[in-house]
């Protein structure tokens, strides 16, 4: 073979091995290079043939890396729904999380209250152990005969009458003795039992809250790393995409004339709900937390009631299931609005259309439209 044809094959192999090797190191979201260009009678490139080996890349100085080309629109929608259900999924184990947490507060609350029932009739029953015992002494002590036989036996008529009212204390006092002693043992097993059932509880609520911890945890993970992988115009654009989403769905929301007659009129109650909310404002959202530096969305709805002098549940859903449900076209300033079919959002209605929410990690506590999500309802945490 001669050397040209050994030279060509060479730089063929070397070609295939490139290609074989930039095929693999592509990430999710690696731009399409541009197309190859094609050698004209004059020698020039042009569009469709490779350029010559060594040659800069058409619009590039020589010796510096062209810059990739940008995501399309269209695939940074892909992100942001993929981004949506990532971080709406982490939202649903955000609920787990605190209703596992709220169940083993009150499952441990209820445990240690069982606990200081259970050693409060410990207690009880040494004292009336320690009282039958000073009875079992004190008849020692009158010569080892019960009261019946000493009552038999005596003489005296006046002592005869006063042994019988004795005798018949004595009975009473020893049969309530006795039944007390058994109340008291047969409480004692109860309480044991109960502790022992409140105690598995307890186990399995703190089992369902670290599950659900670490599905938060890993679907934050996944779409940190998702976004992570976007350059800084790219995340840009994904901002201003979803700006663009919030507003389209808001303005639908308005046009639909939802609001016709809603009044803006709050109770007293509700004013202190939206003012509490109203100062959490620029404070981070944390799965989990109830403030006071950081919120999630039912910690901040539930707090904002409880500074109002109504304590409501701990999640939206719950939320969603125990409140007083109401129309939209009823709601007014402090009532909750409710997002997604499963409850697993909720907000604060603050009046002209907006809301204050704690919206999702790696945001603030702010105000946007309240059409800005699917609106599964409204509930009025007071009368």
């Amino acid at each position: 073979m001669g050397s040209g044809k050994r030279g060509l094959l060479a730089a063929a192999v070397t070609v295939v091995c490139a290609v074989t090797v930039l095929a693999g190191a592509g990430t999710a979201f690696a731009s399409v290079p541009p197309e190859p260009s094609v050698a004209t009678a004059s020698g020039s490139p042009a569009s469709g043939s490779p350029a010559p080996a060594g040659s800069p890349a058409p619009g590039t100085t020589p010796g510096t890396t062209p810059a990739p080309a940008p995501t399309p629109d269209k695939d940074l929608e892909k992100i942001r729904e993929q981004l949506d259900r990532l971080y709406h999924d982490a939202a649903v184990a955000t609920d787990a999380y605190n209703a596992a947490e709220e169940k083993a507060e009150k499952q441990s609350a209820e445990l240690d209250d069982l606990n200081a029932r259970i050693a409060e009739g410990k207690a009880k029953l040494q004292r009336l152990k320690d009282q039958a015992g000073a009875t079992a002494r004190a008849q020692y002590r009158d010569g080892g005969l019960p009261p019946m036989a000493r009552f038999l036996l005596t003489d005296d008529p006046q002592r005869f009458a006063d042994s019988a009212a004795t005798i018949l204390n004595g009975e009473r006092a020893t049969k309530k003795l006795l039944t007390e002693t058994a109340r008291t043992q047969d409480e004692l097993r109860g309480y044991a039992d109960d502790a022992a059932a409140r105690m598995k509880k307890l186990e399995a609520d703190r089992a369902a809250k670290d599950a659900a911890k670490k599905k938060i945890e890993k679907r934050i993970a996944d779409a940190e790393l998702l976004e992570s992988r976007l350059e800084k115009k790219e995340k840009e654009r994904l901002a201003e995409l979803e700006r663009q989403a919030a507003r389209a769905a808001q303005t639908a929301w308005l046009d639909s004339g939802v609001l016709d007659g809603v009044s803006d009129k709050a109770s007293a109650e509700g004013k202190k709900a939206v003012a509490f909310a109203t100062a959490q404002l620029g404070k981070p959202y944390v799965w989990g937390a109830e403030g006071p530096d950081s919120f999630d969305c039912s910690g901040l709805t539930s707090q904002a009631w409880a500074a109002a002098g109504r304590p409501i549940p701990r999640t939206s859903q719950e939320q969603w299931r125990q409140l007083p449900h109401v129309a939209v076209k009823d709601m007014r300033p402090g009532d909750l609005i409710i997002y997604f079919g499963d409850a697993t959002h909720v907000a604060m209605y603050a009046g002209d259309g907006k809301i204050i929410h704690a919206p999702r990690p790696g945001r603030t506590v702010t105000v946007t439209g309240a059409g800005t999500m699917p609106i599964l309802g409204v509930v009025r945490p007071h009368a």
